[in-house]
């Protein structure tokens, strides 16, 4: 009987175990994806409309950084103390009606309020707000808006507070590709995942729950790209390109065709698509011109000494300067997790920095790691001197900044403000030399004669006291010399900010004339120990050197309708910036030899921007098939499936 019995128990566990199987079977078949198949013409396409049959169905909205935009002009006030004063403000997200709270910290047992104190959320250590909801399985879309509301104070003595909603923004997130549209979008002006509002800056993503955790939805995997939404696509790199299928997907690149990302700078910014994609997890953006500079700090030379202090404020009124113009500035002095030697660190003491010395080739060497070299510029807050030089090769990406207690005394005596406005007016100077504004390129710029002989005093303030820039010493720090009527204007609105061009002749717009790349080319002079300024003798173009010849032969001839595709998908795509704004110049290379679905025709581009010196980018990659040249698009290969989906065919 016993026998019987364990034989019985083992027969039920041997059927079991076959149920399992065929259960497993059974799942794997209606689970497993059905990606389109290469068919040949007239052959149905089955198209896998499943959108969420893997997980979970729900939508994470994530803001990742906030930056309140009210400072710049607050510094810029004569005698204010309102710059002191950190705006107080929360995020609101809204889902399908549905509203999340960032001023709401729900704990165990009750909640509590938390608002941001600060000009910038990054400067509070980082600090983001995150937000999941379920939404029902299947749901295509979901509305979403993000609201930035700001606590003021009012009131007598400002005892009383009240919320107000300052800027909105509305988008429309699709669980079929993982895009989102409406008020945000891909290649907008302001950037993707990026929102620039009156009142703030706002950085943000939005995704969906993902069986494989790449980030890339089901229907997108199945039906566009034909990958597998079991496997991590963040790891994979089917072409060998140097960057994984989900970074290529997010940015509109095919992940199955090898594209030139260690040339390819689509937004003329200087920072090639793999540094990129390197950058990711500090916002860059390969269609939003952006500038990275780290800033360490030198000890004290003495008990004497200053501690000098890069300011919050100098850097918040550098980044609304550059933002106004649609180029996002970064600057590290001091990120959580940001490498081994990154920003914020503290440099020996100096006591002579000079563009002669070797003092900040040893900084460059030992504070600068070596994977920044090509995407930042290097800044040290110093003793004396001021200064934008090349520390290896011709290239000016290490700039000095000179704080001494002389220095400290010139400005001091102004009050707190005017330590840091002083501050962010000499850094963008010498930043502007490393955007390609030179003493060479600009007679304005750097011009001494200010502080020469009476006559050469009186031939400067008739002639380059119009050109109203920082980099014109005379607007920087040559309060001294001015007549009343400039010393007035100087006062009424103390000048950060590069030259518009409405003074002519003896002007220039600045902000036209911007040449990102700068620090990472070589110069067109070099600047010896005898050099003096202007230099323009001195100058050596070679302008052809970025470009690749072996194989590839020069389109001549170039047609109208050509040059027209070109403006609408190249240019097109760029965020508003103004460097770019007097348009480009192009240029368009053929393969010889090119194989069958081989990529043969390479898009270059050099911004009209004299007499800053600019050289050929590499900003596109398609197919020419004698007359025309064809771009990868993803949006039309996932309209073209909607469309027959729509249809049912």
């Amino acid at each position: 009987m016993a026998r019987k019995k364990s034989g019985g128990k083992e027969q039920w566990i041997a059927t079991g175990i076959i149920v399992i199987i065929i259960l497993a079977i059974v799942a794997a078949i209606v689970l497993m994806p059905r990606p389109q198949k290469e068919v040949a013409k007239g052959e149905e396409i089955v198209i896998d409309d499943r959108i969420s049959p893997l997980t979970n169905q729900g939508i994470i909205v994530e803001v990742e950084r906030v930056r309140h935009r009210g400072l710049l002009d607050k510094l810029l006030i004569p005698f204010s103390r309102e710059w002191k004063n950190k705006p107080s403000f929360y995020v609101e997200v809204t889902i399908d009606g549905k509203t999340f709270s960032s001023k709401n910290a729900t704990i165990l047992k009750g909640g509590k309020e938390y608002l941001y104190v600060t000009w910038d959320t990054w400067d509070a250590d980082f600090k983001e707000f995150r937000m999941v909801k379920d939404v029902e399985e299947e749901k295509a879309a979901s509305k979403v808006t993000i609201t930035i509301v700001e606590r003021v104070n009012y009131g007598i003595l400002g005892r009383k507070t009240k919320d107000i909603e300052r800027d909105s923004f509305t988008l429309t997130y699709d669980y079929r590709t993982g895009r989102w549209s409406g008020d945000d979008y891909l290649y907008d002006k302001d950037g993707y995942g990026h929102f620039v509002g009156e009142y703030f800056e706002v950085w943000f993503n939005i995704y969906q729950t993902d069986f494989d955790g790449d980030g890339i939805p089901y229907w997108t995997e199945v039906n566009v790209l034909h990958t597998s939404p079991f496997i991590d696509d963040s790891k994979m790199d089917p072409d060998g390109d140097g960057i994984p299928t989900s970074w290529e997907w997010k940015w509109g690149y095919d992940p199955f065709t090898w594209d030139n990302h260690k040339y390819l700078d689509p937004d003329l910014d200087g920072i090639e698509n793999v540094e990129e994609y390197r950058m990711s997890e500090w916002l860059a953006n390969p269609f939003t011109p952006d500038i990275y500079v780290e800033v360490d700090i030198m000890e004290k030379g003495s008990f004497l000494d200053i501690n000098r202090k890069f300011y919050e404020e100098s850097k918040q009124a550098l980044i609304e300067r550059f933002c106004q113009h649609g180029i996002n500035l970064y600057i590290d002095d001091g990120w959580p997790d940001s490498p081994k030697n990154g920003g914020g660190d503290k440099v020996p003491y100096t006591e002579i920095a000079s563009q002669d010395t070797g003092s900040m080739l040893e900084y460059y060497e030992r504070y600068f790691p070596d994977e920044r070299k090509g995407i930042f510029r290097y800044v040290v807050l110093g003793h004396e001197g001021g200064f934008c030089i090349p520390s290896k090769f011709n290239r000016y990406d290490s700039i000095h900044i000179g704080v001494s207690r002389k220095s400290y005394f010139t400005y001091a005596a102004l009050g707190e403000r005017a330590k840091r406005v002083t501050l962010a007016k000499r850094l963008m100077h010498e930043l502007g030399h490393s955007l390609g504004i030179t003493p060479w390129s600009v007679q304005g710029c750097d011009n001494t004669s200010i502080w020469g002989s009476k006559e050469e005093k009186k031939k400067f303030i008739q002639t380059w006291a119009n050109y109203k820039s920082v980099m014109n010493y005379y607007w920087v720090a040559g309060w001294f010399a001015m007549p009343l009527s400039d010393l007035i204007e100087y006062m009424k609105f103390d000048f950060l900010d590069y030259s518009d061009g409405s003074n002519p002749p003896y002007d220039q717009n600045d902000w036209t004339h911007l040449y990102l790349p700068t620090f990472e080319i070589d110069a067109s002079v070099i600047e010896d120990p005898f050099f003096a300024p202007p230099g323009v003798d001195k100058i050596v173009l070679e302008d052809d050197k970025n470009i690749s010849r072996d194989g590839w032969i020069l389109l001549e001839n170039l047609s109208d309708a050509l040059i027209e595709k070109l403006e609408i998908y190249c240019t097109g795509r760029l965020s508003k910036s103004s460097p770019y704004e007097n348009g480009v110049e192009w240029r368009v290379y053929v393969k010889e030899n090119a194989t069958d679905g081989e990529i043969n025709a390479r898009v270059y581009a050099r911004p009209n921007i004299y007499p800053t010196h600019a050289i050929w980018s590499l900003i596109a990659e398609g197919y020419f098939d004698g007359k025309d040249i064809t771009f990868y698009s993803q949006t039309d290969i996932v309209n073209n499936i909607l469309e027959m989906v729509e249809s049912g065919s």
